[in-house]
């Protein structure tokens, strides 16, 4: 497999090339889905686009099991140089580049795909709702095994190591409005104060308490209350709220405690105050099997010196909608080291390009243990005990 690799650099780094200086944002990436669609094609694939949205998804094998590869394709909208532009400072690139070497790879050697191999090229990640237009889909419901990547920061993970799982916590915005009426400065009786409102909420917000063991937060990141007359106390503001939780439950516990504080505040100040909450994203469930055979992997690839313990990190992926709203799935992602500085969506992100090529294998080998295994169960099934 090695030397297959090896000898694919320069096609990897063409796609990479291509992909990093044509990047679209979410739920527009028309010219990527319409690229990656070509290069599956080449490499045999049976090839499925979606009339409603962007996206592709490629098969190659046939029957069962099911495997699947997700890779992300959107970029973020943001500043570089002065000028907002579309731009891949979050890997996704890397990533849709290290799907197609696997696939060029496993291309070379079907004979280990016992099975149906499935690529699915996800919109929208950064949104935080693409993985949910997949599942709409329906292209999830007969997958057992379903692997995804990202590449990770270098104050988490050194380029030639890597980790088999990445445990994103959940997230969720809340965006709010205060709605009340304007007052005299002078009259502040006749009127409810939207700032002294937002005031209290804010400093509420800190003594909402969790079990201390799970890692969690609340803050209050965008106000807006008031013009440019100093004389008038404002009714009303605009505002929004992040949450974070390392786990779905605690998660679940903060979302009830904020609403509840919310309806607080509006009852004190007698202002009305209406949220609409984000769809945010799930905190990962990872399957231990799926892990493993990521984990030996890795070692097979890097060393087993190599292997970092699995990642936790605040950041959100919506990869982990995929396992919540089908359990059925055995799934990880692997937490690829690549130097990248000085962080994911810093508008300069580099990274080693090389850990490309160490993700191709890695995924490949992963693959190909996978099928190999599910075959050894399916041809030597445990008998029933007897009593």
């Amino acid at each position: 497999m090695r030397q297959i690799i090896e000898g694919m650099k320069e096609q990897v780094e063409s796609v990479f090339d291509y992909l990093h200086a044509n990047p679209e944002i979410s739920w527009e990436e028309y010219d990527t889905t319409k690229y990656i669609s070509g290069l599956m094609e080449k490499y045999g694939c049976k090839v499925t686009t979606f009339e409603d949205c962007t996206g592709v998804v490629g098969e190659i094998g046939k029957g069962t099991p099911v495997v699947a590869i997700r890779v992300d394709m959107d970029a973020l909208w943001q500043e570089v140089n002065g000028h907002f532009q579309p731009n891949h400072s979050c890997g996704h690139d890397a990533h849709m580049t290290i799907g197609i070497g696997v696939l060029a790879v496993i291309n070379e050697m079907k004979e280990k795909i016992t099975g149906t191999l499935r690529f699915i090229f996800q919109p929208a990640e950064e949104k935080g709702n693409g993985a949910l237009k997949m599942i709409e889909k329906k292209i999830l419901d007969d997958v057992e095994f379903l692997y995804g990547l990202h590449l990770r920061p270098i104050q988490e993970v050194r380029f030639g190591r890597s980790s088999p799982a990445i445990l994103h916590g959940a997230a969720q915005a809340v965006k709010g409005r205060m709605e009340g009426a304007d007052t005299h400065a002078a009259k502040p009786h006749l009127g409810a104060n939207a700032i002294e409102a937002a005031a209290v909420l804010v400093s509420e917000l800190k003594g909402i308490h969790l079990d201390p063991m799970v890692p969690y937060s609340a803050k209050m990141t965008m106000f807006q209350s008031g013009g440019s007359s100093t004389n008038i106390i404002p009714g009303s503001a605009r505002f929004s709220i992040d949450l974070r939780a390392q786990t779905n439950e605690a998660m679940s516990e903060l979302r009830e405690k904020v609403i509840h504080l919310i309806h607080q505040v509006s009852e004190m100040y007698s202002i009305e105050i209406k949220t609409e909450f984000s769809a945010g994203v799930v905190a990962a469930e990872v399957n231990e099997t799926a892990k493993n055979f990521m984990e030996l992997s890795i070692g097979e690839t890097l060393g087993e010196e190599n292997v970092e313990p699995p990642l936790v990190t605040s950041g959100g992926e919506d990869f982990h909608y995929y396992t919540v709203k089908r359990p059925h799935l055995k799934a990880t992602m692997l937490g690829l080291g690549c130097d990248l500085k000085p962080g994911l969506h810093h508008p300069h992100m580099t990274f080693n390009k090389d850990a490309l090529l160490h993700g191709v294998e890695i995924l490949a080998r992963t693959v190909v243990k996978t099928f190999e295994e599910q075959s050894v169960v399916v041809n030597h099934p445990v008998a029933d005990a007897k009593p």
